[in-house]
């Protein structure tokens, strides 16, 4: 957020449709919502979900990277990248 980027994370998309499987990336990247992350920049007006035990404690302790971009292969794996080159290099082979 600092940085002024788009945060472009897909659950506010699935959150401002209504529909939590896999996004179509062009078609919903555009949906006009204010928590389209892909189109507009900073925060949702709200949260788009209730956080559990985890997740409060790694906002409480967050881990110090460099990451920037990140996401998940079709077994739920998270995959971090700390640059777009990189993120986008990981994403063909991962996602094959």
């Amino acid at each position: 957020l600092n940085k002024g980027m788009r945060l472009e994370a897909d659950p506010t998309v699935q959150y401002a449709k209504g529909n939590w499987g896999p996004i179509k990336q062009e078609d919903d990247q555009n949906v006009d919502s204010p928590y389209n992350t892909y189109k507009y920049t900073g925060l949702p007006p709200s949260p788009i979900a209730n956080p559990g035990l985890s997740s409060i404690k790694a906002v409480l302790y967050p881990e110090q990277t460099n990451y920037l971009y990140f996401f998940h292969t079709k077994k739920g794996e998270t995959i971090f990248s700390t640059t777009q080159k990189e993120h986008e290099q990981k994403k063909k082979e991962y996602l094959k």
